[in-house]
């Protein structure tokens, strides 16, 4: 219980916030829960720039092509290094997963120039790929170890019936590691959603901000009464949503798969 309330108290106290009047969110001394009941931080968010649709569809569509991207190279990866007799295959995976101890910051000054050349700045697309190099190590680990999980029994019995590898894949092994697919998903789309410096470097058009790059714009914009803390708490608020729907959502899934996935 006293750990439920330390959790959950920031968050009561932010969608308290977001409702307060500009004047009442702006009160020194601070009020901790709103007096008058009011969603006009909410209409002002809404409107702010170039609206909260478009940097909530940007925030969206990297996410989404994250997962879609982790998934396309880590399931064949994973089956490969789980199944095929790949020399020093133990090797490779572990060198993969040494990717883990090198902070992504360090390398988005080259990151930044070479997708300049090849366009790919102020694009979704690039934006996706930067959080999917972020994401593919703790994803490779996950789906390759559900793959050792699966018994070969099950797939030696398929090939027996006349199923091609392909099909063993599509019909036998990915069914099997549902859970661990489903980590996978919310893991990336959790990463890409929140994820702050790699969108502050790839994208520099107001148009193409993602949620928390424009959060992080208003924080800064100041006006006769400082910053418009009602609005920046309605953006938390509606940043917050998207993760725990999709976690409540999938969470049955998501616990099973982190569990068969980290136990080889």
């Amino acid at each position: 219980m006293a750990i439920s309330t330390v959790m959950l108290a920031p968050l009561v106290l932010s969608i308290s916030a977001s409702l307060k009047t500009a004047s009442e969110a702006a009160a020194i001394p601070p009020t901790y829960f709103t007096h008058h009941l009011s969603f006009e931080s909410y209409q002002r968010l809404w409107n702010y720039q170039a609206g909260l649709p478009t940097y909530l569809m940007n925030s969206g569509g990297a996410a989404f092509l994250t997962i879609a991207f982790c998934l396309l190279l880590t399931i064949p990866a994973g089956y490969a290094l789980a199944r095929f007799p790949v020399a020093g295959k133990e090797f490779i995976f572990v060198y993969l997963l040494l990717a883990l101890i090198v902070p992504y910051q360090s390398l988005l000054t080259p990151v930044f120039f070479m997708f300049a050349q090849w366009h790919l700045t102020n694009t979704l697309v690039g934006l996706a790929i930067v959080h999917t190099t972020i994401q593919i190590p703790f994803s490779l680990y996950i789906i390759r170890n559900s793959f050792e999980a699966v018994p070969r029994e099950i797939e030696e019995a398929a090939v027996i019936d006349g199923a091609s590898l392909f099909q063993v894949l599509t019909r036998i092994c990915l069914p099997a590691i549902r859970p661990a697919i489903v980590t996978v998903a919310l893991f990336a789309f959790i990463t890409s959603w929140n994820e702050f410096l790699g969108a502050l470097v790839i994208m520099n058009r107001g148009v193409t901000f993602t949620l928390p790059l424009v959060l992080a714009n208003a924080r800064q914009e100041t006006s006769i009464g400082g910053t418009d803390w009602g609005m920046l708490q309605a953006g938390i608020t509606i940043s917050i949503i998207p993760c725990v729907l999709f976690y409540l959502l999938l969470q049955k899934y998501y616990v099973s798969g982190f569990t068969s996935g980290a136990v080889k």
